[in-house]
């Protein structure tokens, strides 16, 4: 496992807003004249669902869930549980699935069949980061900031046990 020491800085926050920027951009043309609803992932997604909030030039609905296949651990035991679910009605709306990394995918795999079973129009993912080396579950993000190496990789809502969440960029943990 990785230990506490910090790598370099692969995305600065300026980075990171422009990447945010451009795909908003993107989900804007996307979505126009369409009931849009994201749905921030818990925890991790908070910093990147402002960025693209921001960045969306439509009315949208928000909302968050928190889901998870890693428990305490740091690798996917393939069993998602849903700790806090949405609260909106998504029947007919165009969920966008707002997430921090796609890592082995199974969660997201997970959240894409529940929101379509609630009902909804559609069923996208939107991701700051991208580490298919780990990927397990047939998932893939629609609109990708940065695809990343296989690290452990923290900074901008990512953790490693609750530390460096509020790095105002994404590094990684040597180890």
């Amino acid at each position: 496992m990785a230990t506490d020491t910090i790598g370099t800085v692969l995305y600065t926050q300026e980075d990171i807003w422009k990447r945010a920027k451009e795909l908003g951009e993107k989900i804007t043309e996307d979505y126009k004249g369409k009931e849009l609803v994201l749905v921030g992932t818990l925890r991790g997604a908070v910093m990147w669902m402002a960025d693209m909030m921001r960045n969306i030039d439509l009315d949208m609905s928000i909302d968050f869930i928190s889901a998870s296949s890693y428990g305490s651990g740091t690798v996917s035991s393939g069993n998602v549980v849903i700790k806090q679910d949405v609260e909106l009605n998504v029947t007919d709306k165009h969920v966008l699935i707002i997430e921090d990394i796609i890592d082995s995918g199974n969660t997201l795999c997970f959240l894409k069949k529940h929101f379509s079973q609630r009902g909804a129009a559609s069923v996208k993912i939107c991701t700051m980061l991208d580490k298919p080396a780990r990927r397990e579950a047939d998932v893939y993000g629609d609109y990708v900031g940065y695809t990343v190496d296989d690290l452990f990789i923290v900074g901008y809502g990512l953790d490693f046990d609750q530390k460096y969440r509020n790095l105002p960029y994404i590094t990684y943990l040597e180890g």
